[in-house]
């Protein structure tokens, strides 16, 4: 014998109920819950409705009365008709972090529980470059997983933090927060007053909310000593002629492709190792020169 009536509940979102849901635990019928919808049914304890645990949908049909029950989503259930709660893009986010709190939990995973900050650090690169690589295959497969493993890094780096001594405590709402204030304060032409924008425009407002919220002295600071030479000494030239300080002199390439450019340094590689020479070692510590020569600049201008 089927349930009258099912509503679909999500238990890491149990107060979310759409209108036909609301329609239905309002119509005045008992409202039952199966295993697994104890948020969903505590929800609505809360707010004054009289919700009776049953062991299995074969005790909820099997009441003299027609009742409404409540069902975890995923739970297959005969009944003659069935509401589901609006999707919300992002809800499986919540589950992500329910599960990490588990594996960080007393009773949970020995591994995850004993890892740090530091120990983790080089698996965010690892999956960063991972997510880069399946992006540059156009491997929307890949992309997804990839993608899946570097958010668990940042799960995972928050959990570590939550439990953290005071002043150096912060948890994965915190991250969210500072990142959508952040979002919404870069973004005054959509979030606020500053009216409508092009591209060029956005850039360089962008750049002008970030100084005034960093206060940076030099374009090198924020820019990540830890990517690769190349990236680094990139990210430099860009600050460097944003804030109107010295550029390298730029090499003569002339009208060669992206292509070309690409063999041309492979076989600048090629010759050094010949001889070698490292070459990401070789780079690195010209941008690290040039580094220091922006900070002086940026110095000496401060100073005038």
């Amino acid at each position: 014998m089927p349930v009258a009536l099912a509503v679909v509940v999500h238990p890491a979102l149990p107060g979310l109920l759409g209108p036909a849901a609301w329609r239905a635990v309002s119509s005045g019928r008992p409202v039952v819950a199966l295993p697994g919808a104890a948020a969903a049914a505590d929800a609505l304890r809360a707010e004054g409705w009289a919700v009776d645990d049953v062991p299995d949908v074969a005790a909820a049909a099997a009441r003299p009365d027609s009742v409404v029950a409540l069902v975890p989503a995923g739970v297959e259930v005969d009944a003659g008709e069935v509401v589901d709660a609006p999707p919300l893009p992002g809800s499986r986010l919540l589950d992500v972090v329910r599960v990490m709190d588990v594996l960080r939990s007393p009773g949970g995973c020995p591994w995850d529980a004993e890892q740090t900050h530091a120990s983790l650090r080089g698996y965010l690169l690892e999956e960063a470059h991972e997510a880069y690589d399946a992006i540059v295959d156009d491997d929307p497969a890949g992309m997804r997983e990839e993608l899946g493993d570097v958010l668990l890094q940042v799960v995972f780096h928050a959990r570590v933090a939550a439990e953290a001594a005071p002043g150096r405590r912060f948890g994965v709402d915190d991250v969210a927060g500072d990142l959508v204030d952040k979002l919404v304060r870069r973004h005054p032409h959509v979030f606020g007053d500053a009216g409508p924008r092009d591209v060029a425009q956005v850039e360089a407002g962008w750049e002008e909310i970030k100084k005034a919220e960093k206060q940076r002295r030099s374009p090198t600071e924020g820019v990540s000593r830890s990517q690769p030479a190349a990236s680094w000494g990139a990210a430099l030239v860009r600050r460097a002629a944003r804030a109107g300080l010295t550029t390298p002199a730029p090499a003569e390439i002339g009208s060669v492709s992206p292509e070309e450019l690409g063999e041309r340094l492979l076989a600048v590689v090629t010759a050094a190792e010949g001889r070698g020479w490292d070459v990401e070692d070789a780079l690195r510590e010209a941008v690290r020169r040039y580094a220091g020569e922006l900070d002086a600049e940026a110095e000496s201008r401060a100073a005038e």
